[in-house]
């Protein structure tokens, strides 16, 4: 992690707030799985200004849901409002954000990267683009964000996680994996294809902006750095950050920060 950004973010966290972003709860109807889904959006206090925002897709983990991060991670609302940006938090269940071969009612890739998309740039003052779109989270929603991403290159512009599961494999039996998937014995295919860690012939260097984040407590944290030593590998530009810490709320709620700044970076960067 560069200086620079490390000295931007005490920086800006150490303003006064005056502002209140607004944080609603929608319900976003998916005609791929025939069901509204729960959605948090957080608009910046100034978005009655007239401008258009970049939007930040945020995942929860597994377990959790679209309440997550607003009732967790005290701050986000502020977040939205110090870089002018809206929040969007889908309700993912426990899919891993995937579109499940297993079952056909389990198609959260769809939802999230091209239904929500879509409701969103309708419904809001969006930058209507993947320079103005970027997307992160936490745990599952860590894996989520960058299995999003890198299969949809053409939707988002920026990609973080936070101590994400970006290496399947080593958990067969945990987290309801084996229900989006099929057992890893029987349907090894499914778990080779679609862990994050062997998507990287997808990616384009410089094509899509990368932060990757994990304590080094975690017990995601070897998958994270195997996924860091891959992307070198691949000559793949990327920033990664490990800090002591585990897999918690006190480690994403600083974490959520350093992310907001990166992608904040990356939105201004389009805009010049």
């Amino acid at each position: 992690m560069k200086k620079t950004l490390l000295t931007s973010l005490l920086f800006l966290t150490a303003i006064v707030f005056c502002h209140a972003a607004k944080v609603d709860t929608v319900q976003v109807y998916s005609p791929s799985m025939n069901k509204n889904i729960k959605t948090v959006i957080i608009t910046p206090d100034s978005y009655a200004s007239g401008k258009e925002y970049p939007v930040i897709y945020l995942l929860h983990g597994f377990g959790d849901d679209y309440s997550g991060w607003i009732n967790k991670a005290k701050g986000v609302d502020k977040l939205s409002d110090l870089y002018n940006i809206i929040f969007v938090c889908p309700d993912g269940a426990k899919s891993w954000y995937f579109d499940s071969p297993m079952d056909k009612n389990i198609r959260y890739e769809t939802f999230v990267s091209g239904e929500l998309v879509k409701w969103v740039d309708g419904s809001y003052k969006t930058i209507r683009n993947r320079s103005g779109r970027g997307i992160t989270g936490l745990s599952m929603g860590g894996h989520g964000a960058l299995y999003l991403a890198f299969r949809h290159q053409d939707v988002y512009g920026v990609a973080g996680s936070m101590s994400g599961g970006v290496d399947i494999r080593p958990f067969p039996k945990n987290w309801d994996l084996e229900k989006c998937l099929g057992k890893y014995s029987e349907h090894p295919d499914n778990w080779e294809n679609n862990t994050v860690i062997n998507l990287l012939h997808l990616l384009t260097p410089n094509r899509l902006a990368i932060f990757i984040d994990c304590g080094s407590e975690d017990f995601f944290y070897k998958v994270n750095l195997n996924l860091h030593e891959k992307l070198l590998e691949r000559n793949i530009p990327h920033d990664f950050m490990t800090r002591p810490g585990m897999h918690n709320w006190t480690y994403w709620t600083v974490s959520i920060q350093y992310q907001a700044l990166f992608m904040n970076r990356y939105f201004t960067s389009q805009q010049r």
